[in-house]
Formats: C-alpha cells, structure tokens, sequence
C-alpha cells in the first residue's frame, strides 16, 4: 500500500471527526435529523448501486461464490439484529447511552467497519475504486455524527464517538487493503458482496427506520435522492 493510498484512507476518518465536531454546536431538531438519515441512505445506496455492485461484477468470481458470501452476510446481519435487540431489551443504567439507541449505534459501528473494510477493498481491487469509495462515503460519514446527535450526545460525547468512528474506518479500511493484497478476484468479491448486505442492512432497517421515527415530509424523498446524486456526482466526475 503507498504512503498515497494511506492519505485517501484517511480523509474519511478526518471528516467523521469534523461532523462529530459540527455536531458539537448544532443540536438537529428530529425532523432535520430524519432528513440527514435519509440522506445518508441515499450515499449509501449509491455506494451500492454505482460502484460497490458493479466491483462485485468486474472481479470475476462465481456466482455461487457472490451468491453464498451475500447470503451469509445476510445472516451474519440478521444475528447482529437478534443481538442488539436483546441488548436493549436487557438495558440499564450500566449499558445504555441515554437518548440514543443501542442498536442504532452498534449498527453505525458496523456499518463504518464495513465502510473502511470496503474502501481498503477497493484499492486492493485496484483501479480508482478505493478512491472513489472513498470520497463518497465520507460524505455519509460527515452526516452521521449529526444523525446521532441527541439530547445525552452533544458535546464532548458526540465528537468522542465520532473519533471512535474515524478511527474504526482507518482502522477497517487498513485491515482490508493489507488482508486482500493480492488476494484472487474471487475472494475480493465474496468480500465485497459480504460487506454489500451489511451496508444494505443499515440502510434498510436502521437509517430509514430511524428516520420515519418522526412524520415524514414529501422533500425527505428528494433529499434521499439528493443522497444518492452526491455519490454518482462523484463516480461521474471521475475524481
């Protein structure tokens, strides 16, 4: 990996700490909180759609292997549901982050692990991919400190979980450029269809779920797809 390729991994980690700081000093209403989580579903959905399943294709593996590597990323997500679930339906004082939800924030962990593992994929991968991926899911995690902004997580919490998030998606995306360098197109892409169903997860029953939490106004359906436009904007400039 070139010290070049190590830069780019780190913006996302920087711009996840620049939200936890905005999110310091503006405290979102929930109706604006909602229109960031659609937002950010939109990003994430375009990671998909424009440049995360057409990777998938290019490397080449079975489609059994692409098949089988979904299919248990499915349920490694869908045990992680149980999980959390459990979580918060054993909560107390001792593991509860007051006016947030567990499950919200441990699936925002793992939705940012997967975002580094993917990034690092993509430069394994080999081409502008890892770039690319790069930029646009900073844009997601720039609003997901505002997007877990609460009443208990303003302030030094907010910018301490926010550095927690940027650390993980350097960390991830390291982790993923140094385990998959050299590896066959067919491992790259069972990975990356591994990691597809994680983010498809969190877009589907944890930032939308979120974000219908509160009544739903007709432009949070324009702002999902202004989401969506921001990554293919990127994908389409070529940056």
């Amino acid at each position: 990996m070139s010290f070049h390729h190590f830069l780019i991994m780190l913006i996302p980690a920087l711009v996840a700490l620049a939200g936890g700081v905005l999110a310091s000093y503006w405290k979102p209403t929930h109706q604006a909180r909602s229109l960031i989580q659609h937002y950010a579903a939109g990003v994430v959905l375009a990671a998909l759609a424009v440049e995360l399943l057409p990777e998938i294709e290019r490397e080449h593996a079975s489609a059994w292997v692409l098949i089988a590597s979904f299919a248990a990323g499915s349920l490694f997500m869908y045990g992680m549901k149980l999980w959390t679930l459990h979580m918060e339906g054993q909560a107390n004082a001792a593991n509860v982050v007051e006016g947030l939800s567990i499950g919200l924030l441990l699936a925002t962990f793992i939705d940012v692990a997967t975002d580094g593992f993917i990034i690092g994929a993509g430069f394994a991968a080999g081409g502008s991919t890892g770039t690319i991926l790069a930029l646009g899911l900073s844009v997601e995690l720039l609003f997901l400190g505002l997007a877990l902004t609460s009443a208990a997580t303003r302030g030094w919490r907010i910018i301490a979980i926010c550095s927690a998030l940027g650390s993980t998606v350097l960390i991830f995306a390291l982790a993923g450029s140094y385990l998959l360098a050299g590896a066959s197109g067919t491992v790259i892409g069972g990975a990356l269809a591994f990691s597809a169903a994680a983010l498809l997860y969190l877009v589907t029953e944890e930032l939308l779920v979120e974000a219908h939490g509160v009544e739903e106004r007709p432009i949070s359906t324009l702002v999902l797809f202004g989401g969506f436009l921001t990554f293919w904007s990127i994908q389409l400039i070529g940056i």
